[in-house]
Order: structure tokens, then C-alpha cells, then sequence
């Protein structure tokens, strides 16, 4: 039983300190500064059609 409660009490645990992630304000400047950089990457070299901009796209929205 205490071991049961223990696990039930570090699972609690964990699940609010993920919830309490803010972006600070070195998160953001690094945010803004990677859009800077894929801002230039697309402008040097811009996508060939259609089907890869929306490939760039939806690896932008998936962080890779």
C-alpha cells in the first residue's frame, strides 16, 4: 500500500511541473531568430512547387 501511494504521489508530481512550462524570454529570441533564418533559407532557395512548401511547412510545424 505505501509503495502504491508513493507512485501515485511522484506521478502527481510530474504531471504538474510539465504543466507549468512558460517560455522565457531567451526561448522566444531563439524562436524568432530560427524563423529569421528559415525566412532566409526560403529566400535563397525557395521551394520547387507547390507539394514542397507544404512539405517545409508541415516540418516547421512539427519542429524538424
Amino acid at each position: 500500500m505505501p509503495k502504491s501511494l508513493l507512485l501515485a504521489g511522484c506521478g502527481l508530481m510530474l504531471a504538474a511541473l510539465s504543466a507549468c512550462h512558460q517560455e522565457g524570454p531567451a526561448e522566444r529570441t531563439g524562436k524568432s531568430l530560427d524563423n529569421a533564418g528559415q525566412s532566409v533559407s526560403d529566400a535563397l532557395n525557395p521551394p520547387q512547387g507547390p507539394a514542397q512548401s507544404a512539405g517545409r511547412k508541415l516540418d516547421r510545424a512539427l519542429g524538424n
